[in-house]
């Protein structure tokens, strides 16, 4: 028995076979094989096309088939890029190109909700700023598209939209609802605030079902379509971020998911309704929310990780050095890097710094004492500074941070990064095989009832290494002085 998990991302649609026995990967495959295009007819515009998505999924599920060769799909869970806007006719079809993630033109819009419903407001019921999220998109077409507007049927988020053309059916969840700042924490409830300063018809929201639940059946034409049987549930959805750390199977209060590619991300789950006052994280419905158990998702995003890393190798390091030699000779730095400190934001301004744009900045180099190697070690600390800055103020919120669960992939290669990390943070630092296509395959065995809870789904989740908090003093040393560094450019 098989359980096929879809994630559908703006660079790719990955597809993924799960064997629900045993929970090994039977087969995962993603396509396009090259960067899925994005329109930005305008700066800060970003679009794609919803049926773009639905051929590469096609695509991907044909090959991961011919791969496993079987069928036997008892559930389907699907994970998506977050944030985003579609908008259907009555017939069910795209009436323009979906609104995705990292568009900006819809800032505006959430700028003046925020202050028109009050900040202290949307902050205690909805935990966030409306800011650029789907609500404050569908408020860009209602003004700027009104024809095309009153001809929506139904909004929905990308994972809304694949899982209406595998089932025929539209519905959301809480946690879609909360990460488009639709939500209403305090009351519970699509947030009439939101709803009434827009002026968006209740009519558009979708009926909203739970997480892991039956979300509706692959059609039969699908079925032929797909080359699947025919009833298949479609049973959990969640978003890239939340779903990530259900991969990593992080559920409960204090438990942290991290990664960090080219921008990195720590998610934290918190175990009551609370937001940080400066608006410097993002806090959602995390998948395991109910009316009677609080378990929210705390999101922060820092846009220079990997983007710093890769940097420093194409300008600052010998031609030839590859990312593990650079690894290697980290480690034969001290820890601190000898007063060499880097803010790695270099990358675009970044929420956690209350959307100032500081550039990145190297300080404490001497010419006389330092080399190129010492940048290499400084550029990682820093990368790592920047998470625990931005842990510090989930904290600050009431989360305690004791794990920190991993795919081992991008930075957390670097024995310095995952050492760093553990030592300033006084975490313990689990690094996992898996992925969020996987990952939503046991979504939807947890939904269908196949397991019983996530305990029973990722008990066999494959954990590769564990990397305990040391040095510890050496580190908060370091940290320290990066952080007045930090602090001289903010205040």
């Amino acid at each position: 028995m098989l359980l096929l998990g879809y994630d559908v991302g703006s660079s790719s649609v990955k597809a993924s076979l799960v064997d629900a026995e045993n929970g090994k990967i039977v087969g995962s495959v993603f396509y396009p094989k090259q960067e899925a295009p994005i329109i930005s007819v305008k700066t800060g515009w970003a679009e794609q096309e919803p049926t773009m998505w639905w051929e590469n999924l096609k695509l991907a599920t044909a090959e991961v088939l011919a791969k496993a060769g079987r069928n036997d799909i008892a559930a389907i869970g699907i994970s998506y890029q977050m944030h985003g806007l579609v908008c259907v006719d009555k017939d069910l079809n795209p009436l323009r190109p979906s609104i995705i993630w990292c568009d900006s033109r819809a800032v505006p819009y959430g700028s003046a909700a925020f202050d028109a419903i009050g900040q202290n407001k949307c902050l205690e019921n909805m935990l966030n700023s409306p800011g650029n999220f789907t609500a404050a998109k569908l408020a860009w077409v209602k003004e700027n598209e009104p024809e095309l507007y009153s001809k929506i049927y139904k909004i929905m988020l990308p994972g809304d939209y694949i899982a209406m053309k595998l089932t025929g059916e539209i519905c959301t969840t809480v946690g879609g609802l909360s990460e488009g700042i639709f939500w209403d924490f305090k009351n519970n409830e699509v947030s009439k605030d939101v709803m009434n300063y827009f002026g968006f018809d209740s009519s558009l929201i979708p009926e909203i079902k739970p997480t892991f639940s039956d979300q509706g059946r692959v059609t039969a034409a699908v079925a032929e379509e797909l080359g699947i049987p025919a009833g298949i549930p479609v049973t959990y959805r969640g978003g890239d971020q939340p779903n990530n750390a259900l991969s990593l199977n992080v559920f409960e209060p204090g438990e942290i998911a991290s990664t960090a590619g080219t921008s990195g991300v720590v998610y934290g789950v918190l175990g009551n309704v609370n937001y940080d006052p400066q608006s410097r994280v993002n806090t959602f419905a995390h998948v395991n929310h109910t009316a009677d158990q609080t378990r929210l998702g705390v999101l922060l995003c820092v846009n220079g990780t990997g983007i710093l890393n890769s940097w420093v190798r194409r300008n600052v390091v010998p031609a030839g050095v590859s990312y593990a030699e650079m690894n290697d000779i980290a480690a034969e730095i001290p820890i601190g890097s000898e007063g060499v400190t880097v803010l790695p934001f270099g990358n675009g301004a970044e929420r956690m710094l209350c959307n100032k744009e500081l550039g990145c900045q190297v300080a404490g180099l001497s010419f006389n004492r330092h080399s190129w190697k010492h940048m290499v070690r400084a550029a990682q600390e820093g990368i790592v500074f920047s998470f625990k800055y931005g842990i510090e103020v989930m904290e600050q919120m009431g989360m305690d941070v004791k794990k920190i669960h991993a795919g081992q992939a991008n930075m957390f290669l670097s024995p310095i990064f995952r050492q760093t990390l553990a030592g300033v943070t006084g975490a313990t630092i689990e690094l996992y095989d898996t992925d969020g296509a996987a990952g939503a395959a046991k979504g939807a065995g947890i939904g269908a009832g196949i397991y019983k809870d996530n305990k029973e789904a990722f008990g066999t989740l494959q954990k590769l290494e564990v990397i305990e908090p040391a040095q510890c003093d050496l580190y908060q040393e370091a940290y320290a002085a990066w952080k007045a560094q930090l602090l001289k450019n903010i205040q």
